[in-house]
């Protein structure tokens, strides 16, 4: 049941909404004034709040700004006997999610009610879909290893410091660099990945700073780049060993400067972007055979973090594998498999190439050809075999 908080000082119309409301199957609270409103929003959760202006002691609009910090989620409806448009439009900017004049009409009322909550319900379900992609994108790990790099990358997060992550494929520098977005001052903006192995060379400048009608034979209309895409956020070049030498010059302008232009465009456009860079290359090397700019990678490596293989954290396979188990199971909708310590032993001893990707591949075999629970027999039949 929906839960409501009516905070009015006006005992008639307090114990009116909450008739009304409760005959809507509505579960209603009522406080008398700002301050009791305010305690009850510390105890209790509300799916949304009615609250008068005109009030003694804490007016609705010190009231709605209390809300704001302590449940910032919880649609507020302001009502008012003595309402004018400043005092509307104040509302509204404060973070009201409306604003009803006195006397009520019911019939808005509900209306703007019922629209409040499925706002509120939007917004309950958002979270749970972006806890489902956090946890996708999880770094699981109690290594020692494993440790350092979180602990880096939870203390270099907040800053707006490039970083350099190196690593072997398939080792997890996309989750680190996403980690690092996640827990920054640009969580709330864009993660925009670009895979500069994944672009010819010709089209890698088109795709990252973009393009005006015209530019070339094939742009029939203008386009942003990753750059002005991931304003506010976070720009993740990924493989960027792979990245043409034109193209480095550009970036490593766009990160001096924070201005790209376009192809095919000579205007200036200032982006605020945070880039953080990943290749599996060693740089150093790269430079020496003049593939790679010397003075982009002083820009780009402010903070290096390097990724180990899973051959050089071995001790986080038993808990590597209960995560892949649980949440391949998941996706199937089965019952989730169980795996033996002699299973887990086996899975320790082979050559991991491929790394953690490689890794959640023979689990996800195991789990489809493996026994309900997983023997160091189907590990030596399914994961080994290949070896």
């Amino acid at each position: 049941m929906s839960k409501i908080l009516v905070i009015d000082d006006e005992r008639s119309i307090r114990n009116t909404l909450k008739d009304i409301l409760g005959y809507e199957k509505y579960q209603v609270d009522l406080a008398e004034d700002g301050q009791k409103g305010i305690d009850l929003i510390r105890k209790n959760e509300y799916d949304i709040v009615l609250c008068d202006i005109k009030m003694p002691g804490m007016d609705g609009i010190e009231v709605l700004e209390k809300i704001q910090i302590l449940a910032p989620d919880a649609p507020v409806v302001m009502i008012s006997g003595h309402g004018n448009i400043d005092t509307a439009v104040e509302s509204i900017k404060k973070g009201a999610y409306d604003y009803i004049e006195k006397p009520l009409d019911l019939n808005r009322l509900l209306i703007t009610i019922r629209n409040a909550m499925d706002k509120s319900n939007l917004i309950t379900e958002t979270k749970v879909l972006k806890k489902k992609v956090n946890k996708k994108y999880e770094i699981v790990g109690s290594s020692d290893a494993m440790t350092k790099i979180i602990s880096m990358a939870d203390k270099v997060a907040p800053t707006d410091a490039r970083v350099l992550i190196t690593g072997a494929n398939g080792t997890g520098k996309e989750l680190v660099a996403r980690r690092l977005h996640d827990q920054s001052n640009r969580a709330s903006g864009p993660f925009i990945e670009v895979n500069c192995a994944a672009i010819p060379a010709d089209l890698i400048e088109s795709e990252l700073f973009g393009h005006e009608k015209g530019a070339f034979t094939s742009a029939v209309k203008q386009r942003k780049g990753k750059f002005e895409q991931a304003t506010g956020g976070t720009l993740f070049l990924d493989e960027i060993g792979d990245m043409s030498l034109s193209a480095q010059a550009k970036v490593l302008r766009a990160l001096q400067e924070s201005i790209i232009t376009r192809v095919g465009g000579d205007k200036q456009i200032k982006v605020d972007v945070r880039v953080i860079a990943a290749t599996n290359k060693n740089l150093r090397d790269e430079i020496e055979n003049n593939n790679f700019r010397e003075d982009l990678y002083h820009r780009l490596s402010v903070i290096l973090i390097k990724v180990p293989t899973l051959n050089e954290r071995t001790e986080d396979i038993p808990e590597l594998t209960n995560h892949f188990i649980k949440q391949i199971c998941n996706e199937y909708g089965m019952p989730e498999k169980t795996i033996s310590d002699e299973a887990i032993k086996k899975l320790q001893e082979i050559n991991w190439t491929g790394n953690i990707r490689e890794f959640r591949n023979v689990i996800e075999r195991l789990i489809i050809l493996g026994n309900k629970s997983i023997s160091a027999e189907d590990v030596e039949a399914f994961a080994t075999s290949i070896k």
